[in-house]
């Protein structure tokens, strides 16, 4: 295992993430704790020293089985990190009393690393508004008691989303999170958010480097092209080895639900192979056929908003369309939805098609509008409790 500094602290390079714990019978709020303990003390023995989980994870459950797994072990050894759940707006304002609740789920005095959790478009307005909810204000005075080691952040909104949140916090932020792969280096915009972050001088953890294991496979045209360069290497390590190349990449966490697979990125962390630029050339070029086929041509020129009777942000979803197309579902454009006014959302589309006629790509724009509609309308439905 090689270590990256941070602060006098010697982080390992791979992280335990306890967002995907090994359950039972498929129910993903009945973690196997037997099973899980055993991959957290071999993470432990084999060097891995900092470990992740959230309030949220495995329906609340993860910081307890996290917490007691780690209990027998000198708590100096070890690093842990938790997160605010600012994904549920429902939680701003309750910041002490989740906090406290961490605390106690997870049977420590303090957390290394503390995140703002999930910085979105839903959320944003809330997380800037500390007079009326005091999240940063709270964890920012235990981070002056010692119960807080060191106070970051974690994004999964667009570039300014972030850049509002960090244009107010940013000089107290002592880390970021961002989703980085080789796919989304480019496809979320996960290039311009790590020189956003470099900028500012904030070292970058990473999370979903292998989006969700949706990676550790890759076409069978792209592993000759990347077998030529570095025979034999297996696709997660080319995953891997792509975020590692990264300027400012201090932590990359994994979500490990099997013994197998969780040796298998340990002895990727080894040592450190960062790519050379062939090597990343091919990699995203590689990304970029992953991608199309599955996605609209957008280049967000804007041509489209003048002639948009409704005033919709078309842009946007289509950027949207793009990533839920890709990904096959998930929350990321459900949360974007939901946190626009009724008439703003997709659903508000009337299909005059007046946008098509100015779209320099040719995008059948109200075609794809009622398509992402109808693919995020369960989980728009389901995260908002309807």
């Amino acid at each position: 295992m090689y270590y990256n500094e941070y602060h006098g602290r010697r982080l390992s390079a791979l992280g335990f993430g306890a967002m995907r714990l090994p359950v039972i019978d498929g129910n993903d709020a009945v973690i196997d704790e037997t099973e899980a303990e055993r991959l957290i003390d071999k993470a432990y023995e084999e060097g891995v020293n900092y470990f992740d989980t959230a309030w949220g994870y495995h329906a609340g459950n993860s910081e307890i089985v996290v917490g007691k797994a780690l209990k027998k072990h000198p708590r100096d050894s070890f690093y842990l990190s938790t997160k605010f759940p600012g994904y549920d707006v429902n939680n701003f304002g309750k910041v002490e009393e989740i906090f406290e609740k961490q605390l106690e789920k997870c049977q420590t005095d303090y957390f290394d690393f503390y995140f703002l959790h999930n910085v979105t478009e839903l959320n944003i307005d809330r997380y800037l508004d500390d007079d009326k909810y005091h999240t940063f204000s709270y964890l920012l005075e235990q981070r002056k008691k010692g119960r807080i080691k060191h106070l970051g952040f974690s994004c999964h909104g667009n570039l300014n989303t972030m850049r509002r949140f960090l244009d107010k916090y940013g000089d107290h932020m002592e880390f970021g999170m961002i989703q980085m792969n080789f796919v989304d280096y480019e496809f979320q915009d996960a290039r311009k958010k790590a020189e956003m972050l470099n900028e500012r001088n904030i070292p970058i953890w990473v999370m979903e480097p292998l989006r969700g294991g949706m990676l550790a496979k890759i076409p069978e045209e792209g592993l000759k092209k990347l077998d030529e360069l570095r025979p034999g290497i297996k696709p997660v390590e080319w995953a891997f080895r792509f975020v590692q190349s990264v300027p400012g990449v201090t932590m990359i966490l994994s979500g490990m639900s099997k013994m197998s697979q969780m040796m298998e990125n340990i002895s990727i962390f080894d040592e450190k192979k960062p790519l050379n630029e062939k090597e990343k050339e091919v990699l995203t070029g590689i990304a970029k056929g992953m991608v199309s086929g599955k996605i609209v041509p957008c280049t967000s020129c804007k041509y489209c908003l003048t002639h948009c009777p409704k005033g919709l942000d078309i842009p946007s979803f289509m950027s949207h369309y793009n990533e839920t197309s890709f990904t096959g579902g998930g929350f990321i454009s459900a949360m974007f939805i939901m946190s626009l006014p009724k008439d703003k959302m997709p659903s508000a589309c009337i299909g005059c098609r007046s946008c098509e006629k100015v779209c320099p790509q040719g995008i059948k724009i109200s075609e794809t509008i009622k398509e992402l509609d109808s693919m995020t309308a369960g989980t728009v439905k389901a995260m908002s409790g309807q």
